[in-house]
Parts: structure tokens; C-alpha cells; sequence
């Protein structure tokens, strides 16, 4: 289980560094895919996951308290994305990517910082 928020965290890790570098190769794919079901789907899956590892692993991290918030924001976050429907969430997408050019890289960065502290917090 900690095996898998590691790898999410190098996940994002390596996510934002691509952002920092060429922030159109991420804000692109999500451009182009915004209309597809598994785009929304994926946001939803992926949250509840790691939503879920994170309480379940919380104990087993330097940071307990704050792994389990982080947790529970996930979870939350997903909740609201897979009761908003796909309309919503698209409008949402598009609110967000309007920003990628402004401050995209900030947003790599943030996502730079996110992983290594998952990683972090578990190795």
C-alpha cells in the first residue's frame, strides 16, 4: 500500500517537472481529452484512491495527522467532482486550464513540491 502513494507521488513529481518544462504537453492531452468520459472518471477514480490509502497509511507516515487530512480532502474532492456530472466538471476544467498559461509553471511546481512530500512522508 505505501508502495503505491510512493509511486503516485513520483507520479506527480514527475508530472510537474514535465509542467515546469513544457507545460503544454500536460495542459494540451487535457485540452484535447476534455470532452471524453474517462478524463472525468479518472479524476474521480484516482482521488478516492488515494484518498483512501492515504487514511488507511496515515499511521505509518512521518506526518499522520496531515496525511490524513490530505486524505480526506481527496475524498471530499472526488465526492464533489462525481456529483458535480460531467458538465460541470468540463466547465471546471476549462475554468482551470484558462489559468495554465499565467501560472502553469506555479502549478508544476506545487505539484513538484505535493509528490516529494508524499514520498517524504513514507520513505
Amino acid at each position: 500500500m505505501i508502495l503505491l502513494i510512493i509511486i503516485f507521488g513520483a507520479l506527480t513529481l514527475l508530472a510537474g517537472i514535465v509542467i515546469i518544462i513544457n507545460p503544454e504537453a500536460i495542459f494540451g492531452f487535457l485540452r484535447s481529452n476534455l470532452d471524453k468520459l474517462f478524463l472525468h472518471i479518472l479524476a474521480v477514480v484516482v482521488r478516492i484512491v488515494l484518498g483512501v490509502l492515504l487514511i488507511y497509511q496515515s499511521n505509518e507516515s512521518k506526518f499522520p495527522f496531515t496525511i490524513e487530512i490530505i486524505g480526506w480532502f481527496s475524498i471530499t474532492a472526488a465526492i464533489i467532482m462525481a456529483l458535480m456530472g460531467r458538465r460541470n466538471f468540463n466547465r471546471l476544467m476549462l475554468w482551470a486550464l484558462s489559468f495554465a498559461k499565467p501560472i502553469g509553471r506555479i502549478g508544476g511546481t506545487i505539484a513538484v513540491a505535493f509528490g516529494a512530500f508524499l514520498i517524504y512522508a513514507f520513505v
